[in-house]
């Protein structure tokens, strides 16, 4: 089992849950601009937050930012072991650090001795951009060479006595990224921030993570996750949730099956679906559904299904577990589905 980092007061690693994060895009010292963002990501489901830290303005409005929210606040740092130390000091409750690139002996040893004394932990980060040179020569880009220069960088930290450390391989490249964290889980126990970086624009980075991700986590693999997309961060926590809820790693929530539909189709499913799904994504109830676009895969393949409804030409059945108990007008359909969802919704709140 990897270990467990406590990161204000949520744990990473050590058997629990996996934990979504984002990062946001604000100037972290525009705190008002920040919060407003932090406030959007918790309301998504975000669990921790990363801010970059660019200057001392940045580092300082870590205090204003960390007064005003309770979700624990990653401080993103490179180049300066300054700014990581002044990040801890005003209550940065983790530190996404890459030795290689903080400075020297002394400098990493400053780091170090600052984040024990205030029991923060560190995320080594490592990827395609950042490998030490040595290893790059050695093994080229590499899942090798990701793999030993977090490593190498990690055991620095802990030479100086850190062990409350995470760490991450990622590259923009999906098979890169699989074989990189496939490689570094058989060789040590620290808990594994898991994601593709530089994944791209929302359609094609949200298919690169789900891909990514989501091959490690079926294979166990991935203590807390990040989907990198080039949109608005509230989207990587809902793609996150998603790619959670597909690896069955998160069960309290409405699932929604639909059929892709065809010509048999004559009613319209497929916006039925849609706002099915956008109205249930929020539920933390263990309930699932189906749209089916006729009844001719309707009921049998949505057997398993607590409410479903399948369609016709001009009139549309309900079923629960595969067994009809309702038909409607095509025109009623959407009306009486969500009220019957909400009928059942109300049965297992109340038992």
């Amino acid at each position: 089992m990897r270990r467990k980092v406590n990161i204000g007061g949520v744990a990473v690693g050590g058997g629990t849950s996996v934990k979504i994060q984002s990062m946001t895009t604000t100037h972290t010292s525009d705190t008002e601009a920040t919060l407003s963002q932090i406030s959007r990501l918790c309301d998504a489901g975000c669990e921790i937050v990363r801010v970059a830290v660019r200057d001392e303005a940045d580092a300082r409005a870590i205090r204003t930012i960390k007064d005003n929210t309770s979700i624990p606040i990653v401080a993103d740092i490179h180049f300066s072991s300054a700014l990581a130390i002044l990040s801890v000091e005003n209550g940065a409750d983790k530190i996404r650090i890459n030795p290689g690139n903080i400075g020297g002996e002394e400098q990493i040893r400053a780091v170090a001795d600052c984040v024990r004394a205030h029991g923060v932990p560190v995320r080594v980060g490592a990827n395609t951009g950042s490998i030490e040179k040595h290893f790059y020569e050695q093994y080229g880009k590499s899942a090798n060479a990701l793999v030993e220069s977090a490593l190498f960088n990690a055991r620095i930290l802990e030479k100086y006595g850190v062990q409350d450390i995470v760490v991450s391989v990622k590259a923009s490249s999906v098979p890169l990224t699989v074989e990189s964290y496939r490689l570094l889980a058989g060789m040590a126990d620290y808990p594994l921030h898991v994601g593709v970086t530089e994944a791209g624009t929302k359609e094609s980075g949200i298919v690169k993570s789900s891909v990514g991700i989501g091959s490690l986590l079926l294979d166990g693999i991935g203590d807390t996750i990040r989907v990198s997309l080039t949109d608005d961060p509230v989207e990587e926590i809902y793609a996150a949730k998603r790619i959670l809820r597909a690896c069955g790693l998160e069960t309290e929530y409405v699932e929604v099956i639909a059929c892709p539909t065809c010509g048999r189709c004559e009613w319209n499913s497929m916006q039925l679906a849609q706002k099915v799904e956008s109205r249930m994504f929020g539920v933390h109830k263990r309930l699932k559904l189906a749209v089916m676009g006729c009844v001719v895969n309707g009921p049998g393949e949505a057997k398993d299904c607590d409410l479903g409804i399948a369609g016709g030409k001009d009139k549309c059945v309900l079923f629960r577990y595969g067994k009809p108990f309702c038909t409607v007008a095509a025109a009623d359909a959407e009306q009486t589905f969500l009220r019957e969802i909400e009928k059942m919704l109300y049965e297992k709140e109340n038992g």
